[in-house]
């Protein structure tokens, strides 16, 4: 082995030698071995030059089609342009000055050749401006040899380079090395090299570097992807086998414990997903090593309220009695989800929570909420606590509850008539006729039909009073029923009797809503009055009195959602954690202490109610009233005070406390544990490795590991494929949805279907609904390029101006929304309200179109990714979007959440140039084709590669995978894991494997050493 330790300066000479170390960090004469030509080049096979991509440094191989000298400067300068053809596209070489004679000679049209440079745009075009290059087909006449031309009846390695160091003189610096590969040590069995058909080291690296034929490149290529993956499995499974060396506690379940108790105390009988995952948690639970299990999509349960409380669905509420498994609910972003479990409670006592607008919900006593007071952040608090604490010092309520993201409607019946003419003829009425009320098929409306009703109501029966809006005299049903479409907007809505039954309602509409059509009469009015001066963005309710009703049937249900959450009477409902929760409760059985990690205050203490609600008189051990068999809940959050502080840490290393759920306070030194049995960590990419390892370590043995997420990062996949962690999915959500349709549109190769692309756009906004267009640039840089318009939408102009195929095929800059916006309005889109929307806009400008987009006031918002996150119109059904090949898996799939978030299906459309064949297309194809966020983030591991298996990076910059891809290898990764488990079974310390051990050594530096004992 000591030859390919070498260092390259002595084999290749400084100049070269640096060049390789600080671009492709090869050092030693091994590094620059297992540097793997990326593809083959076989003599007359030429690249496709229009798959090139933008601003990278490419080795192409192509042929000179013509060759030119031009003059410029008023005739003082000379360039040399030369293009380039491979049947696919075309791509210009450009010199200038002196440096044109010798590129001048060489590219005759018809000669092949290498070159290598970084792709620009000059004038619409690809270029390479002043590019390496080395012929392929030398003449007679021409002087010398080269290694390049050895290879002229062969397959040509094309290598991973940089702009600094092109292929072919990668190729001859392996040239001088090779023959040091003799010297390499074959790490892989000898009985395992046979059995599997494997040929020696020796010969795989001099047939990946210099294959005689394509079999040669398959020989190797198995043979090298054999051992990457058995001398990875070998230092995972001597990890395991560690491990099982280590005195971990088993933590066996405890008959009669409190698991036992909680299990009795549960009005409700768990899903068969969340026995099996329990019986694969304990069953790792109960061995003496550390278990490493990852939980794919935690399932909660629910909180019990009364049978004719309403819940919002997207056909309008419902009462709690009617919902079953597979009822599509509305959560309070306004995504959509389904129940997942419905539990009946028997009778339950009941509260009335009434808030400052005279609406009111009732719930039981344990029920969570996310609520807000004054100069503070939210918190989560049962209705208890909130009884306890009403009012604040000054004798005023306290607490606020925001309502939930507005969101169309569809109640399935038909809206005949215009909606701002059934509010007129209702408001005329109002005092006259007291049974008229708002019909259902237009309270279960989309929104734009709503403020219709709720402006035609105003105009004919109400006006401005003193800033406000007021409806004057409404009969009570009425009055119910104009205060339901306030607040089904987002708005506030107060009631105050006047007489006989009336009532005049007071309405305060989010901005962008006026309560009026007249636009004196919403000139006159001053909205967002009634916002909590603390509350941020929307109309908060002031909880002002929690009234006991009595004893009622109740009923809880559980959500498939992250949120956990559902709508019911404007209000949010919170989950819990049931799977993780039961497991801390078999290890607390056991003598051990369980520590859940989540990445934010309002998470932890999220955890911590749902916790000790469910468990009731169990999470008060040694308290006055607790269960004998109880134990204690503590939280540990950085904003708690000093005195509950001390005692949760007190509680902690005593171990009064069984369970503590916290933030990274939890990782801070001080903090110490009585006995560590159990570590759940809750959104697992939130935290890195390090903070996972310092909560791990304040175990006196090494605790048992549970991670949780919904969407693992493309790493955690890697890591999962390897066997590192062991995975448990919870997928058990019932079929019925609608999910969001994406398709593929092929804009280059068949362009009537980008024309129908925005037909469906039209058609959409002509149902009622509103769409996105998504571009991946602005548009107003200082120098925008002037090509980025030609080609956009489809028009016919674009191509015809093109001066052949070739031309038309060739890459361009990405597409633009400044651009696309006067395109679209001009064409397509032509007489639709559009408008653009982008990160350099002013503040005020963005909040103004935000706000008409969500009243309904423009039908197609073109934009950049700045509607990624955050924005939520639920009558939005379709996104185009434009260049999709530009982005990356996991922002297509964030992107495409922002339609089908109300009752209407949604509609995704990824429009690309790239050829069919191309992996570009290949990824939007798969996206395209599921919504699976597991399956998602497989893909994105395809395109990102998974990092370094062995070390910290969480992208694949610089792997230790040379040769495997963990998704398309997985076969090779099963069976290398079960030789190096079977082999390490044998002989731990290798040491009838002398080589294996020295290419562990290799793969193990200090670092990766390290964190590979971390786990």
């Amino acid at each position: 082995m000591a030859a390919l330790d070498e260092p390259l300066k002595k084999i290749l000479g400084g100049t070269t030698a640096k060049v390789l170390a600080e671009h492709l960090d090869l050092q030693t004469v091994g590094d620059l071995l297992h540097h793997y030509p990326r593809r083959y080049a076989e003599r007359g096979e030429l690249t496709r030059l229009a798959d090139l991509p933008l601003d990278e440094h490419v080795t192409v191989v192509a042929q000179v089609a013509d060759a030119r000298v031009l003059k410029f400067n008023g005739g003082r300068g000379q360039r040399l342009e030369v293009t380039l053809t491979d049947g696919s596209g075309r791509l210009r070489l450009v010199f200038f000055g002196k440096g044109i004679h010798k590129p001048h000679k060489d590219l005759l049209p018809g000669r092949r050749a290498m070159f290598a440079g970084k792709v620009s745009v000059f004038n619409h075009k690809l270029q390479l401006a002043h590019p390496e290059y080395e012929l392929l087909d030398r003449t007679a006449d021409d002087d010398g040899d080269d290694a390049v031309s050895a290879f002229a009846n062969q397959l040509m390695p094309i290598y991973p380079a940089c702009q600094q160091m092109a292929s072919w003189k990668i190729a001859k610096a392996v040239d001088a090395v090779l023959p040091s590969a003799q010297d390499a040590v074959d790490p892989l069995p000898e009985a395992l090299r046979e059995g599997r058909a494997l040929v020696p080291l020796t010969e795989a690296l001099l047939k990946i570097h210099r294959p005689a034929s394509k079999a040669d490149i398959a020989d190797a290529r198995s043979r090298l992807k054999w051992d990457e993956a058995f001398v990875l499995q070998v230092a995972l499974a001597r990890r395991r086998r560690a491990e099982t060396q280590l005195p971990a506690v088993a933590r066996t379940l405890v008959k009669d414990g409190i698991l036992d108790a909680f299990d009795a105390t549960l009005p409700f009988t768990l899903t068969d997903g969340q026995q099996k995952v329990s019986r694969e948690i304990f069953d790792d639970l109960a061995t003496e090593h550390p278990m490493h299990r990852l939980l794919q999509g935690e399932v909660g349960s629910g909180k019990a309220q009364p049978l004719d409380a309403l819940v919002l669905t997207p056909r309008g509420f419902r009462p709690m009695g009617e919902m079953a498994v597979g009822t599509e609910v509305v959560v309070p972003s306004g995504e959509l989800a389904v129940v997942d479990g419905v539990f009946p409670q028997g009778e339950r006592e009941v509260w009335r929570l009434v808030l400052s607008d005279g609406s009111a919900v009732e719930c039981d006593d344990e029920h969570l909420w996310i609520v807000a007071a004054r100069g503070t952040g939210e918190r989560v608090l049962t209705t208890r606590e909130l009884r306890a604490d009403l009012l604040g010092a000054d004798g005023r309520p306290q607490w606020s509850i925001a309502p939930a993201t507005p969101v169309d409607l569809d109640g399935g019946e038909a809206r005949p008539l215009d909606p701002y003419e059934v509010g007129q003829a209702l408001g005329d009425g109002s005092g006259a006729r007291p049974a008229d009320r708002v019909p259902a098929a237009y309270r279960n409306a989309p929104l734009k039909d709503r403020l219709a009703v709720l402006q035609g109501l105003m105009d004919a029966g109400g006006g401005p009073a003193g800033g406000a809006a007021v409806f004057r005299e409404a009969a009570g049903p009425l009055a119910d029923d104009l205060a339901w479409l306030v607040r089904s907007l987002g708005g506030g809505a107060r009631l105050e009797p006047v007489y006989g039954g009336a009532y005049d309602v007071s309405v305060a509409l989010p901005d962008g809503c006026p309560p009026f059509r007249d636009p004196a009469r919403a000139h006159a009015v001053t909205q967002g009055s009634d916002a909590h001066p603390e509350g941020g963005p929307g109309f908060h309710r002031t909880i002002q009195a929690i009234e006991h009703i009595g004893r009622k049937p109740a009923q809880c249900i559980s959500v498939a959602h992250p949120d956990h959450a559902y709508v019911t009477d404007h209000f949010t409902v919170t989950h819990n954690t049931m799977v993780a929760l039961r497991a801390m409760l078999g290890v607390v059985d056991s003598g051990g202490q369980a520590a859940m990690l989540a990445p934010t205050e309002v998470l932890a203490q999220q955890h911590h109610r749902s916790i000790t609600e469910m468990m009731g008189e169990l999470a008060e051990g040694g308290m006055l009233g607790g269960a004998e068999r109880g134990t204690k809940v503590v939280l540990l959050t950085g904003s708690m005070g000093a005195a509950a502080r001390r005692q949760a840490l007190l509680d902690l290393v005593t171990g009064e406390a069984g369970i503590v759920v916290g933030t990274h306070a939890l990782i801070e030194d001080k903090v110490q544990f009585h006995d560590l049995g159990l570590v759940v960590v809750d959104e697992q990419h939130r935290f890195g490795v390090e903070q996972r390892d310092a909560l791990r370590g304040k175990g006196k043995q090494p605790p048992h590991l549970l991670v949780m997420t919904a969407t693992p990062i493309p790493r955690t996949v890697a890591m999962t494929v390897f066997g590192d962690l062991e995975t448990s999915v919870l997928d058990q959500l019932p079929a019925g949805r609608s999910p969001i349709a994406s398709h593929v549109v092929p804009a280059k190769d068949k362009p009537h279907f980008l024309a129908r692309a925005w037909e469906r756009v039209r058609e959409e906004v002509a149902a009622g609904h509103q769409g996105y267009v998504v571009c991946p640039r602005i548009g107003d840089e200082e120098e925008p390029p002037k090509g980025a318009k030609k080609g956009a939408s489809g028009s016919k102009g674009a191509a015809a101006k093109e001066s052949s195929p070739e031309d038309v095929a060739e890459k361009r800059p990405p597409l633009a929304v400044l651009d696309i916006a006067g395109q679209l309005t001009t064409g397509p889109l032509d007489g639709l309200r559009v408008a653009v929307l982008h990160g350099r806009m002013a503040p005020d400008d963005k909040d103004d179109v935000m706000r008409r987009f969500a009243a309904g006031e423009l039908d197609v918002l073109v934009a950049t990714t700045v509607i990624e996150v955050g924005v939520n119109v639920p009558n939005a059904t379709a996104m185009v979007i434009m260049d999709a090949d530009r982005f990356g898996v996991s922002q297509l799939h964030q992107l495409r959440g922002r339609v089908g978030r109300g009752s209407a299906p949604g509609l995704c459309l990824l429009v690309s140039e790239m050829p069919e064949a191309s992996p570009a297309r290949a990824r939007l194809a798969a996206v395209a084709g599921t919504l699976d966020g597991f399956e998602l983030s497989r893909i994105d591991l395809e395109q990102r590669r998974e990092g370094d298996v062995l070390g910290q990076a969480q992208s694949g910059v610089r792997s230790s995978l040379r040769m495997l891809a963990v998704i398309d290898d997985e076969e090779v990764i099963a069976a290398a894991r079960d030789e190096a488990t079977e082999l390490v079974a044998a002989d731990p310390e290798l040491s009838g494997y002398p080589e294996l051990r020295i290419a562990l050594a290799a793969l193990l530096d200090d670092e990766r050493e390290q964190y590979l004992d971390k786990g």
